[in-house]
């Protein structure tokens, strides 16, 4: 049987050669996996343009772990942090640092809206105990992509620091090390990459990771340990994920193969349009305009038809081959496709074409949200 086609924001729909990896089992100390780490590592950074200034930290568990890695690590106890909460993963930043015990400072946008670079300047003149500003450039809760160069460029002109949740967006999207100013990019294996998830990474400044030793009040998830233990072993403090790392290795000589990030974006955003275009054929609205749209995962409206039932629609989407994802929407009901993963714009076709089918058998008539 075959499995279904991931349409979700992550884990994604991965390649055979990527699945393939998985099959061999590595030591974790043996001098073959070090090396695979290693030059894992060394391309991760290399995607950013970082290798003169930053370094790759992996970490076992999902993209949420190496954010609070990062955040915990990089920001210390008398830190002062500003989010643009603009939807779902921009709260649960503010979560892990209330968690942390770090203060926080909530600049709240629409979810329809991208964070403000005017408003993040004002909020930043405004108060100067802020000392660091974590942005996601990619907020997936809606599909919309933050400004981060033009955000960046308000940090550090401010003097300030930047971590970023690149989680969405590393891989496809352009992040340049070399004029964008971070002290810190976190990513995971699971997304734009098109590896299987379970390895967060952080992209770190060598000075700023440097200097944060005893910062983090967590054995696990302290970054500069981790780092300085690889750095002076080439091997992991605690058992890694070596399936993880195999078919991520694998999945980024796919990436390298296929042309990198140009080729990677272009592909994702061919699939973004071939999506939109269908679906508002059928009579759907992006909850999205258009120009601050992500090319990662699109949020599309529920029909008003009285017919219309999320789960039940799912349940007929996931028969036909096609797994949706529910909406992360505060006000109104809605729902996401995505378009990262081992597809293209055919396969996106024939999602759209499932999910008129399986809304048409429901006695759904008006596929309008109102």
């Amino acid at each position: 049987m075959q499995d279904p086609i991931l349409l979700t924001p992550g884990p994604l729909t991965t390649s055979l050669a990527t699945r393939m990896a998985m099959l061999n089992d590595w030591g974790s100390w043996d001098e073959a996996f070090n090396t695979l780490t290693a030059s894992v590592r060394r391309d991760l950074v290399d995607i950013v343009d970082g290798v003169d200034t930053h370094v790759c930290v992996p970490l076992q568990g999902s993209g949420a772990f190496a954010v609070e890695a990062a955040l915990g690590t990089l920001i210390p106890d008398h830190g002062r942090v500003l989010v643009a909460d603009n939807g779902a993963y921009c709260k649960r930043i503010v979560r892990i640092l209330e968690r942390l015990g770090r203060e926080v400072v909530v600049l709240a946008h629409a979810e329809d809206a991208p964070a403000d670079p005017a408003r993040i300047d004002a909020a930043l003149a405004a108060d100067p105990r802020i000392t660091h500003v974590a942005q996601v450039h990619c907020e997936t809760g809606a599909g919309v992509l933050n400004p981060l160069s033009d955000i960046a460029a308000v940090v550090a002109a401010r003097g300030r620091r930047l971590i970023v949740d690149a989680m969405s967006s590393f891989g496809a999207l352009p992040i340049d090390a070399r004029s964008l100013p971070f002290d810190a990019l976190v990513a995971a294996s699971g997304k734009c990459l098109e590896g299987p998830p379970g390895m967060g990474f952080v992209i770190a400044r060598r000075d700023v990771l440097e200097a944060a030793g005893g910062h983090s009040r967590s054995l696990a998830l302290d970054l500069h340990d981790q780092w300085t233990y690889m750095e002076a072993t080439g091997q992991w403090r605690f058992t890694p994920p070596t399936h993880v790392v195999a078919a991520l290795r694998s999945a980024l000589d796919q990436y390298l193969a296929q042309g990198g990030r140009p080729a990677r974006l272009a592909r994702y955003s061919a699939n973004c349009a071939a999506l939109v275009d269908g679906m508002t054929a059928l009579g759907f609205r992006p909850f999205v305009e258009h120009g601050v749209q992500a090319p990662i995962i699109v949020t599309f409206l529920a029909p008003a038809d009285p017919a219309y039932d999320f789960k039940t629609m799912y349940r007929r989407v996931r028969d036909m081959g096609f797994v949706l994802y529910p909406g992360k929407l505060t006000t109104v009901d809605s729902f996401r496709v995505g378009c990262m993963g081992d597809i293209d714009p055919a396969i996106i076709g024939r999602a759209v074409a499932a999910i008129r089918d399986s809304l048409t058998a429901m006695g759904v008539r008006r596929f309008a949200p109102d």
